[in-house]
């Protein structure tokens, strides 16, 4: 009778430590998941703030303002603006007359 009991105290034993290092084994995980999605809340405000800065930097008198100051870019007018006829035979200058080298 003293091995069966033994043998129970041994199982009873075993359990506790099993359901212990289980118990242990969940609160990690539940803490490894709230910090988880705490960093995908905050990747995904900082992937909207980057959207909206993105928006902001792309509106059209940036991107002239930038193109004339960093590019120096000007805007087209007809005193600067060469039109071409189809099929009018235009006269060419040769690539070497042009300053160009091949």
């Amino acid at each position: 009778m003293s091995r069966l009991n033994l043998a129970l105290l041994l199982v009873v034993l075993i359990s506790a430590l099993y359901l212990v290092t289980v118990q242990y084994e969940s609160r990690r995980l539940f803490t490894a998941l709230d910090r988880a999605a705490a960093e995908s809340r905050q990747l995904e405000t900082e992937h909207d703030r980057l959207q909206v800065e993105k928006r902001a930097q792309a509106t059209p008198l940036r991107v002239e303002k930038l193109a004339q100051d960093r590019l120096q870019m000007r805007s087209a007018t007809p005193a600067v603006t060469h039109y071409v006829a189809r099929g009018a035979a235009t006269a060419v200058a040769p690539a070497s007359a042009a300053g160009v080298t091949p």
